[in-house]
């Protein structure tokens, strides 16, 4: 039967995958778009922290964890997004449902592989500006929309060379396409004070098709430190990678100010030359204690080379790339995970808090990212699989400079199950 769930899941994971628009940033616009976490539910509830090995959670945060796995594991996220977006003049409101993770890990003795399917990153925005000219009596109005993303698979193994010390590495492939438009249009005011169309617009149509490979390599160590409490440690390191982008750019003259339903004529194939962008190289080491039955509690520290980033196309002013730094700090509790008769003291209760300099500036102001996160992981009745649930609660961004900022509300709720699929019968 589980078997059976997986395999429906799988076909309509990837179908979604390729159709979703993941985020609803105007900050996707930049790079390849709105970067996604890379994590379960479980590290996600607990802002990101991946320091401890687990028997029965896949970690996709370092490869190294696999090792740790005792049951065949399968793992399917989802999130519901809530945001608000404000700047100096008027604020707007988003949601978005996303799919966020497949993968399955398969534990043989010493040796744990991972694979799976996740989105990368998300570009989705829809944002209208005006500008006027001519004290108040012409203005420009500029309509921007963009969708599509990456992708990434993987393939990964950990292999623990002692009893308490692991380590790891992904293959990792990127692929999608992101669709951009733009579109101007003059107005002008009229005798009657009323604001009317005073020629054709100009609407150009961008598409990025992507792809690269990149790596992840992760250790994993743990040591006693006091009868049932332990140490443990976790560091991973992501070199530099290259995402190729074959790009195709359109101009049109278009009969409304609606660049979507509107009539084209004479659109014109313009030149544009295919780019290459640095995936940063990326650096994260954690530290954390606790009884792995009972409690923990841990930080991170990540840095990312973006620096060297870039965006898909060349011709974008007033933004540059500074190196990305990432604090985290959270942990879990469980009140007592061998209760039969308290539903309620198995439950793992999470949380944890986050900041994130994302290394994207804007009109010289830092791009910045905060939250504090909530979770619960629900252990399924005689089984050692589970249903866990997490809350996200951040902002992002600033109104200087004219920018926007993003307050934003994330549940998220996803799916481990759990099965040993190797075990050899005794009896037919």
């Amino acid at each position: 039967m589980i078997k059976k769930i997986i395999v429906s899941v799988c076909l309509l994971f990837s179908l979604v995958s390729f159709a979703q628009e993941g985020t609803s940033s105007p900050y996707s616009f930049y790079g390849i778009g709105d970067v996604r976490f890379r994590g379960t539910i479980e590290n996600r509830s607990m802002a990101g922290l991946a320091i401890v090995p687990d028997s029965i959670h896949i970690n996709l945060q370092n490869p190294a964890m696999y090792s740790s796995l005792k049951l065949t594991s399968f793992s399917v996220g989802g999130t519901f997004s809530a945001n608000q977006l404000k700047t100096n003049q008027k604020d707007e409101k988003a949601q978005r449902t996303t799919l966020d993770y497949l993968a399955v890990g398969i534990p043989l003795k010493k040796l744990g592989l991972g694979f799976g399917l996740i989105p990368y990153s998300s570009v989705g925005y829809n944002i209208r500006n005006s500008v006027f000219l001519n004290e108040n009596r012409n203005r420009t109005d500029n309509f921007y929309k963009g969708s599509g993303g990456l992708n990434k698979v993987f393939f990964g193994f950990g292999y623990q060379l002692a009893k308490n010390f692991s380590i790891g590495a992904d293959v990792q492939y990127n692929f999608g396409k992101i669709d951009t438009r733009s579109l101007s249009t003059q107005f002008a005011l009229n005798s009657s004070n009323v604001y009317e169309q005073v020629q054709y617009s100009t609407r150009e149509t961008n598409s990025s098709t992507a792809s690269g490979v990149n790596f992840n390599t992760g250790l994993s160590y743990n040591t006693k430190l006091y009868k049932s409490v332990s140490l443990f440690s976790s560091l991973t390191y992501s070199p530099e990678a290259t995402i190729t982008l074959n790009n195709e750019r359109f101009i049109a003259i278009v009969q409304s100010a609606n660049g979507i339903l509107d009539t084209v004529d004479d659109e014109v194939e313009i030149q544009v030359a295919n780019t290459k962008l640095k995936m940063p190289s990326k650096f994260s080491f954690g530290l954390g204690i606790g009884d792995t039955k009972k409690w923990i509690v841990g930080t991170e520290l990540t840095f990312q080379g973006t620096s060297n980033f870039g965006n898909r196309f060349n011709d974008i002013d007033k933004v540059t790339y500074e190196n990305a730094t990432r604090f985290t700090v959270g942990g879990y509790y469980i009140p007592n995970y061998k209760s039969f008769t308290n539903y309620f003291e198995r439950i793992v209760y999470r949380g944890g808090f986050r900041y994130e300099n994302t290394g994207l500036v804007i009109n010289n102001q830092p791009i910045e990212d905060a939250a504090v996160t909530l979770g619960l992981g629900l252990p399924l009745r005689g089984a050692f699989s589970n249903v866990n649930v997490g809350f996200e609660l951040g902002n992002r961004g600033t109104q200087k400079g004219g920018l926007v900022r993003e307050h934003y509300m994330n549940f998220s709720i996803g799916l481990s199950l759990n099965d040993r699929w190797f075990q050899k019968r005794k009896y037919d």
